[in-house]
C-alpha cells in the first residue's frame, strides 16, 4: 500500500518466556529479533535496527523519551529555557564515564552536536538539528544550546538515538566498536548471529538488574517460533502476529501488545489524475473497510487512526469518523468503477 491519511496503527507483540521466573531472577536475557543493525552507531544509519539493540543500553542522549512520549532528563538532569525559546542551558549529570573509563562532560556535548551538523556527517536525520546554531561549554557540567528560532519538539529531537552524546576518543570506532555513556557496554558483535551486551558497574544511575543482555538476529517467523519454544531465546520485541496463537494458553509465555510508532497507510499522487478531484479521493476513503484490512492482514493486532500519526502519542486526535466506511457511488468521483458514497 502506499500513503495517505487512511491509516491503520501497527500492533507491537512482545513475546516473553515466564518459565522459572518464580524460582530465581534471572542473571542475563536473549532477545530475538528480525533484523541484524548494519552499524552500531545511532548517529550513523537510519535502522530501527541499530536504536533497538544499543539505543538507552549503550548511547544516551540529554534527554529520553519515556512509553508514553513524554521527554524525561538523561544525561542532562535538568534544563532552562530562555523566554524567546531559543536558548536551552542543560545541567548535566556528574560523575558519569564512558564505557572506556574516559569522563562525560560538556565538551563531549558540544562535540556532539558540531559532528552531527558537521559538512560530512553522516547522521540520518540531520534536518532535526538544522536549527542549531551554537553550543557553547559554559563549565564542565553545563552546556549551552542556541537556536535559530524556536522550536517545540526540540528537547524531543534531542532524546532520539540520532542525538546521543559519543565521546571524540571513541566516535570514530563507534560502528563496530560502540563505546556509550548507558547501563550495558558492548562485548562482542558475532557477525550474522547477535551482539552482547554486559551490565556496566560504574554506571552513574540505576544498575541493570541483567548482567548479561544478548540480541540474537533471527529474520524467519518459524524460526523465531522454534527457538522460543525450544527456550533458546527468552524473548522478542515485535513478534509476527499470525504465529501468536501458539504461544497463547501456553504457560511459559506472556504475550504483552502494544502500539507501534508503523503505521500502514494509502497514499496518492495529488496532482496526477484522477487523484486530482477531491470526490476521488473521498471516495476511497470511504470505500477502504479498515477493520476488514487489520483482521484479514495483520489478524486484528491493530487499530484504524483515521491520519498519519499514532493513537500513543499524547496530542493524537482520533479522526477515524471523517471518512467512515460507507461503499455507496459518489457523485462527482470520475475515477475507475464504483468508489463510495455520494457526499
Amino acid at each position: 500500500m502506499g500513503k495517505t491519511k487512511q491509516a491503520a496503527g501497527l500492533a507491537m507483540a512482545l513475546v516473553l518466556s515466564v518459565a522459572g521466573a518464580a524460582l530465581a531472577a534471572p542473571s542475563e536475557i536473549r532477545i530475538g529479533v528480525a533484523l541484524e543493525p548494519p552499524v552500531l552507531d545511532p548517529t550513523a544509519g537510519a535502522a530501527e535496527a541499530i536504536d533497538i539493540v544499543v539505543y538507552q543500553n549503550v548511547f544516551e542522549g540529554l534527554t529520553q523519551i519515556d512509553q508514553n512520549g513524554t521527554v524525561q532528563p538523561d544525561l542532562a538532569s535538568s534544563w532552562t529555557i530562555s523566554p524567546d525559546g531559543l536558548t536551552y542551558t542543560f545541567t548535566l549529570q556528574p560523575d558519569v564515564t564512558f564505557h572506556d573509563g574516559t569522563s562525560f562532560d560538556a565538551d563531549d556535548v558540544k562535540y556532539s552536536f558540531d559532528r552531527i551538523k558537521a559538512p560530512d556527517s553522516l547522521n540520518a536525520h540531520k534536518e532535526f538539528f538544522a536549527d542549531i546554531e551554537a553550543v557553547t561549554v559554559v563549565d564542565p557540567l553545563t552546556v549551552e544550546i542556541t537556536l535559530s528560532k524556536p522550536s517545540g519538539q526540540f528537547l524531543f529531537d534531542i532524546g532520539r538515538g540520532d542525538a546521543v552524546i559519543v565521546a571524540p576518543e571513541s566516535a570514530a570506532n563507534n560502528a563496530t566498536d560502540p563505546i556509550g555513556t548507558g547501563p550495558f557496554s558492548f562485548v562482542r558483535w558475532d557477525k550474522g548471529s547477535r551482539v552482547v551486551l554486559e551490565r556496566y558497574e560504574p554506571y552513574w544511575g540505576k544498575r541493570a538488574q541483567l548482567s548479561e543482555a544478548s540480541y540474537v538476529f533471527i529474520s524467519d517467523t518459524a524460526a523465531m517460533t522454534n527457538a522460543l519454544l525450544a527456550g533458546d531465546i527468552d524473548g522478542t520485541n515485535n513478534f509476527a502476529a499470525e504465529a501468536l496463537d501458539v504461544f497463547k494458553g501456553d504457560p511459559r509465555f506472556k504475550i504483552l501488545v502494544g502500539t507501534t510508532e508503523g503505521e500502514t497507510l494509502l497514499s496518492t499522487n495529488n496532482k496526477k489524475a484522477p487523484f486530482d478531484n477531491l470526490k476521488v479521493r473521498q471516495a476511497m476513503a470511504h470505500a477502504i473497510d479498515r477493520k476488514a484490512l487489520i483482521d484479514g492482514v495483520t489478524y486484528g493486532y491493530g487499530v484504524p487512526i483515521g491520519s498519519h500519526f499514532a493513537p500513543h502519542n499524547p496530542y493524537y486526535v482520533d479522526l477515524t469518523n471523517t471518512y467512515p466506511y460507507d461503499p455507496e457511488p459518489i457523485e462527482g468521483a470520475t475515477g475507475r468503477g464504483r468508489l463510495s458514497r455520494r457526499i
